[in-house]
């Protein structure tokens, strides 16, 4: 399959829902599978990629398999290309590129990505990590960086769109993070 176009995805309270549901919405369109797993609290997500209007269907469907098991969820027609990587949490930051670091904490997996592809579009800014509801307590978590000015830029765009769907936990930036803090991502 080609690189998305489009990204959705459906967060369920039950687990046997989310496993049924995902069937029902592989069945229903030709959609890449980018994540479906159990998550945090007892949990289960699945976001997938493909053409606008197989994402549509394939999570149409899924609103209306599981109704009152959903969480949240969204599709974002034309998401930005560094969220995929971000998404597969392979993206190595150099010493070179590490500036300011922007944090955005969502209530919902789902919340953070729609925040991570808004900051992106909005700013300047490299998205290196999309941390959903694993070992997180079912949150969501963006981490950016860039200038200070992007920086503050992407997380305020980021922090808006959570914020709508009543979900943003934490902004931050961090305009002169230590070495250390980044360690993990260098």
């Amino acid at each position: 399959m080609t690189s998305p176009r489009s990204i959705g995805a459906v967060e369920f309270s039950s687990v046997g829902i989310g496993y049924q549901t995902q069937d029902e919405m592989l069945k229903a369109a030709s959609v890449e599978v980018l994540i479906a797993r159990t998550i945090c609290s007892g949990k289960y997500l699945v976001v997938v990629g493909g053409s606008v209007s197989d994402v549509e269907a394939a999570v149409q469907t899924g609103l209306g398999a599981a109704d009152e098991a959903i969480i949240d969820h969204l599709v974002i027609p034309n998401v930005h290309e560094s969220v995929f990587p971000a998404l597969g949490q392979s993206v190595v930051v150099g010493p070179e590129q590490a500036g300011a670091l922007g944090v955005v904490e969502t209530f919902s997996g789902t919340s953070v990505i729609a925040a991570a592809d808004a900051a992106v579009k909005a700013a300047r800014v490299t998205l290196f990590r999309i941390h959903v509801a694993m070992a997180l307590g079912g949150k969501g978590l963006c981490l950016m960086t860039g200038t200070v000015a992007d920086v503050r830029a992407g997380v305020q765009v980021a922090a808006e769109e959570a914020r709508k769907r009543g979900l943003l936990v934490s902004e931050v930036v961090i305009p002169r993070p230590s070495k250390e803090l980044f360690g993990d991502y260098l």
